[in-house]
């Protein structure tokens, strides 16, 4: 997600030619753009890292499932 933000950020910064990015040249924020777009297309499936952000999102609701299981049983 921050590398989209920086995309965002830069696109922004050169449309309205803002300080020094006035001279940055597209190609960059392009660039920047596929790099964005192959990992979260191939990099991060191919490394199991969205599996790993469902798994741990699955085990905080699980775990606060059990804490008020418990918490209205006492």
């Amino acid at each position: 997600m921050p590398i989209i933000l920086l995309i965002v950020a830069l696109c922004g910064l050169r449309y309205f030619e803002v300080w020094k990015f006035a001279q940055l040249s597209w190609w960059w924020i392009v660039a920047l753009s596929v790099f964005a777009f192959v990992w979260f297309e191939f990099l991060e499936p191919l490394f199991g890292l969205d599996k790993r952000k469902a798994h741990n999102e699955d085990e905080r609701r699980r775990q606060a499932r059990v804490k008020d299981n418990f918490d209205k049983k006492s």
